[in-house]
This record gives structure tokens, sequence and C-alpha cells, in this order.
């Protein structure tokens, strides 16, 4: 057993020792690829989403210097690909590479040559009469020339020099490429090899710089959705055997809606949530959590005011095709928007090639990098949603209606202006501070009908519960009246706090060619 060639499966048997969701469907998609044009595989996820669990799961299914059939006789791949299970089970020579832990000690500069090294004095280790080469694919084919065995590359953190140190990108590029390059020598040397990451592979130009990899990542990960975190279902699972409360799980840790997945959770803070059964924001633990603000306060147009949206709950388009996959190249919002959804920081919906904040424990990590960020227009931002707050739970309705009538000149194009959908995205975008108060509710089922919009204050708040409809060329006071006529509050049932009834509505001013925005607050 070696630390990068054949590493066996004491990794995987720690992770087995513990509570442990079945991700070895994921081995069944890398069989799949053994020895075909596909045999590239990089996965890109953000941090804590199980990257490094998958890795040594791979190893130990692979691994020939060790019989993991313990560990995977009763897992899925077991069960659902019975015959390739059998047949590359523990038939490789694996060579593991933790990118994140050779430069802690190799140093980064020198990531190249120590990898050669090292892996060239394992590979003599275990087969004598091996002949080296200066040239690392050549040492790796006179390996699988003596052996009669292909190897099964896996490399984890492959990103990591990218990240930490982008002036190296160019040799350790160069170093890939010998390995991954598009010729004959990849086929005789790897079966298959697996990159995962935080960022897709970085882009030579406008391609991928290693290009014969097939990528799957949080914009696009095609069949490896359901291996992105955890399903609805295996959630739910959990908490049913451990006593958690799956809605307050799928409010704080859900959001990644993926296609052939449906919903996925974070996997690290599931974990932490059901081992101590405390809701709250694991991501502060995280290094990324720490970038955030630096991300955020890059100065491109429009930057701002998408936060402010994605705060208030409102989806935001998003061009990914720009992003260079680094840390450093951003030319404009889309490219920053972009990288936040690698890190994780944003959900995205291929459908609509829209972003959103996922859940309250991302949004929480949002807000509190908001508030340190120092630009006017952000401050500015901030200010006006907390004083229009102010200005409705003290019923101080002209005020209200001035701020509504400005954000949505801002921020809605005339296109789009006149109609009720319009305002209730100016709605949530004007209240985007509302979570340090309140819980959000849209179209709730109340009385005889639908409440618009209610905002319902948490446990800690002292604020009344809002209970906003909307109206679109109407008399404000319609809206007041249909709040009453159709029982909106009853949707508060059992809540014995204050509760404001408001009314909002914009009219067509024809004397003056544009729109009134109007306000009613009252008590309920």
């Amino acid at each position: 057993m070696g630390t990068y060639l054949n590493p066996g499966n004491d990794g995987f048997a720690g992770i087995r020792n513990d509570v442990y969701v079945d991700k070895s469907g994921l081995i069944s998609l890398i069989n799949d690829t053994i020895d075909t044009p596909r045999r590239l595989t990089c996965v890109s996820r953000p941090r804590r989403f199980g990257k490094s669990f998958a890795a040594q799961m791979l190893c130990a299914y692979y691994d020939k210097t060790c019989d993991s059939s313990v560990l995977f006789n009763d897992l899925e791949i077991a069960g659902d690909d019975s015959e390739s299970y059998g047949t590359y089970r523990n038939k490789f020579d694996v060579i593991y590479l933790d990118i994140t832990n050779i430069m802690g000690e190799a140093g980064t500069w020198e990531l190249p040559a120590f990898i050669k090294r090292k892996v060239t004095e394992e590979l003599l280790a275990a087969y004598p009469g091996l002949r080296t080469d200066e040239s690392f694919s050549t040492t790796l084919i006179n390996a699988v020339e003596l052996t009669g065995n292909k190897f099964i590359m896996i490399i984890d953190e492959w990103d990591a020099p990218i990240r930490e140190t982008p002036d190296i990108q160019k040799q350790y590029l160069a170093f890939l490429r010998t390995l991954f390059k598009s010729s004959g020598t990849t086929a005789r040397i790897f079966a298959a090899a697996y990159m995962t990451g935080i960022l897709p592979v970085k882009k030579d130009g406008s391609q991928s710089a290693i290009s014969d990899f097939q990528e799957f990542s949080m914009i696009c990960p095609m069949e490896y959705a359901r291996y992105a975190g955890f399903t609805e279902a295996e959630v739910r699972d959990l908490c049913s055997c451990r006593h958690r409360d799956f809605s307050m799980m799928k409010q704080w840790y859900d959001g990644y809606t993926l296609d052939n997945a449906g919903s996925v959770y974070n996997p690290n803070s599931v974990m932490k949530a059901v081992r101590s059964n405390k809701f709250h924001s694991y991501w502060t633990e995280t290094s990324a959590a720490k970038s955030l603000m630096g991300y955020i306060s890059l100065d491109f147009d429009g930057l701002s005011a998408a936060l402010a949206k994605l705060l208030g709950g409102v989806d935001v388009p998003v061009d990914t095709n720009g992003f260079a996959n680094d840390l450093v190249t951003f030319h404009n919002q889309n490219d920053v928007l972009t990288l936040l959804i690698h890190l994780g920081y944003l959900a995205y919906d291929e459908k609509t090639g829209k972003a959103h904040i996922p859940n309250e424990e991302v949004r929480l990590e949002f807000t509190k990098a908001m508030r340190e960020v120092r630009r006017d227009d952000t401050i500015t931002r901030i200010r006006e949603s907390e004083q229009l707050i102010y200005n409705t739970i003290h019923k101080n309705a002209d005020a209200v209606a001035s701020q509504i009538q400005k954000i949505h000149a801002e921020e809605t194009a005339i296109l789009y202006y006149n109609n009720e959908q319009a305002l209730r995205s100016v709605i949530k975008l004007a209240y985007f501070s509302y979570k340090d108060h309140y819980l959000k509710f849209e179209e709730l089922p109340a009385g005889d009908g639908y409440a618009d919009i209610v905002y319902f204050p948490k446990k800690s708040s002292p604020l009344p519960a809002l209970v906003i409809e909307l109206k679109w060329n109407q008399p404000v006071k319609g809206a007041i009246a249909q709040i009453k006529e159709k029982r909106y509050p009853a949707a508060l049932a059992g809540y014995d706090g204050k509760i404001l009834l408001v009314g909002i509505s914009y009219e067509k001013d024809i004397s003056k060619n544009r729109h009134r925005h109007t306000c009613i607050i009252e008590d309920a």
C-alpha cells in the first residue's frame, strides 16, 4: 500500500464506519467510461460537497492491492450494476493525487516534479524491474507494458494550484497535458481518470486547456447530478432514521435544484445538523465563506443591484459562457455570479439561465458579507431596505409608496412594467433585508384565497406580521378590501402578535404620463 500508488481502502472503510449515504452509483458511471473515448471525467463541486469522499470510494473500489468486497457488497453498485461491479472491482493500479496535501508537502512550484518523483519511486518499489524514463508518460507506459494492466488516475482538488497560486497555472496545466493529451498516449496509460475540484477545467482562450475531459459542473451536471450532494429522498431517510425535522433541513440546506436529481442538499451541513440537531450556518466554517466579501465587492456595473435582487428572493439571469474558470479573471458581473455558482453561493437553473440564493444557510452569509462591503451603492440599498421596513411597521404609507415607486422605476424594464408580477418582484427587491426579521411566503393559502406576500416575524423578532396585497391599475383601497373580504390573516391562525395589512397599487396617471404608486397600511 502506497501514498500515491495503490493507497488501499482504509479511507473508505473509515467513511463506512460512520453514518453513510450510499453514493456508490457513481462507480457505475465511471465504469461505463473505462477504455472508451470518454475515459477522462472532471466533476466540479463546491467545498464540503463530498468530493474527497467520492475520491476515496473510487480508490477503494479500483485498487488491486486490496479486497474491498465487504465495503461494497451491500451498496447500490453491487445490486444495480452487478456485471461491471465484479469485472472492475480491485482490478487496477490506482494513482491517487490529493493535490492540496501534495502542495503542503512539496510547495506549489515544485508540484509537477514532486508528483513525478514520488509516483516513480512507488512504482519502482512495487515493480523492481520497471524501466524508468525522464518522460513521466514513458515511465507509465513502461509500467503498463510490464504489468499488462492500465492505471486508474484519481485526482482530488485538481484545481488547488490554479485557485491558490494562479502564476503556476501554465506550468501545472502543461504537466496535466502531458498525461491527458489528444493522442494515443493517454489511452495506452489510463483505463479511466477522475478529477474533482471546485472549478471546471481552466480555459485557454475560449477552449478547455485539457480538451479531452468530459466536464460535469454545478451549471451542467447531467448524469452526475444526483452525486452533486444529497438528494431529497436521502435527506428524508436521514431525518426519519435520526428523528430530525425534515422541514427545517429543507429550509436551511436545500435549494440546488438540478436536472436529473431534483432538490440537492449540502451534504456537510446536513450531516452536522443530523448529528447535533442544531440548524444554523455551518458554511461559516469553510474558507470559501471568508472570500465571499471580496467577490461581491468587485466594481462591476449592475453587481450590487443583482445581489440586492438575489437577497430579496428574485432570480437573476446569468450568462455563464464567458467565465475563465479561475479566481482572478473577471470581465463583468456575469463572471462574478458564475464563480459564485461554482462556489455554491448561488444555485443555477439550466432551463431558465437564472441564479438564486439556495437556502437560509447561504443567505445568512450573503447578508453578513453585504453589510461589510464598503461601497456606496451597496450601503445605500441596505439602508433603503431597512428604512422601508421601518416605514411599513410605522404605517408611513406615503414613504412606502415613494420607495416602491423608486425601485420599480430603477429595476423594471419598461416592457415588463405593467403587470402584477413585475410589482411582486419589486416588492421582494425593495424589502430584500427582510431576512433579519422575517420569513417570506408567497401565494400563501389563506381564508378564501391566496395572500400575495406574507412576511412572518421570526421568533426573535418583535416586529408585526405583514400581509401584502398587490394591485395594478386598480385603486389601492381594493387591495385592503380584498385582504379583509377573503380573510387573508386567517393564514396566520395561532399567531397572537400584531398583524399589519399592506395594500400597494400602481395606476397610470394619464395627466402626467407616468405611473403613480399608492399604499395603505392598516391594523388587522
